[in-house]
């Protein structure tokens, strides 16, 4: 079956204030509030470390048969600058569904990083590209065998988390988080909530207080 490409519908950008919040954001405060909810396999890790540096933006879904890229393609022609693109490749590492070629072509167009719950190649490459992080779960020589299926902005699920198009993705060198859109701001608020006490805990215990005081533990 030819590669299906879907428009999503009525998902209007984010707020402004709502993504520079998120920016703010580590991964780690993200899995915490949501108990893990929102967190992707551990597995699927940057091909470099980030550092300081998070990545974030909507995202673009991709399905991928096995040794198909025909919608990783698609995908990387329909994302816009700032947009993500999530590939999911069923956890498959015995070819790769993006290299050099694909990556370099998304990096052209403004594209922020790449995901694959899959396998990823030309490994040298796309680690020396310090602003466009690809996270993969593997990565092999082996390249693909055809390029006409899969499906490209419809819901997926990626790392064990469901992802629609234009759901939010944070990164970091912790993980990676999926944000559904309709839920970003009431998820933001919490991780603020969360964060803020994190900053409470840092400041009692640079201040020698009791670990056991601080995180409320029993003592004998």
């Amino acid at each position: 079956m030819p590669t299906r490409t879907f428009q999503p519908v009525g998902a209007l950008p984010l707020p402004d204030e709502v993504l520079s919040g998120w920016a703010e954001i580590p991964t780690t405060i993200a899995s915490d509030v949501s108990g893990g909810r929102l967190l992707m396999d551990a597995q699927i890790r940057p091909l470099r470390p980030l550092g300081s540096a998070r990545l974030l933006g909507p995202a673009v879904t991709a399905w991928c048969e096995p040794g198909d890229i025909g919608a990783a393609i698609h995908a990387i022609e329909t994302a816009k600058a700032g947009e993500i693109v999530v590939i999911d490749a069923g956890a498959n590492v015995q070819t790769a569904v993006v290299g050099e070629h694909l990556c370099g072509a998304a990096r052209r167009r403004g594209v922020a990083g790449l995901i694959a719950n899959g396998a990823v190649r030309d490994i040298a490459a796309l680690a020396a590209w310090s602003d466009f992080p690809v996270f993969a779960l593997g990565h092999t020589a082996r390249g693909p065998v055809s390029f006409d299926r899969g499906t490209v902005n419809d819901s997926i699920v990626c790392g064990g988390v469901p992802i629609r198009p234009r759901d939010l993705v944070l990164g970091d060198d912790d993980g990676l988080i999926v944000i559904p859109r309709d839920e970003a701001e009431q998820w933001l608020a919490k991780a603020r909530e969360k964060a803020a006490l994190e900053q409470e805990w840092d400041r009692r215990l640079s201040a020698g207080e009791s670990m056991l005081r601080v995180f409320g533990i029993f003592e004998p």
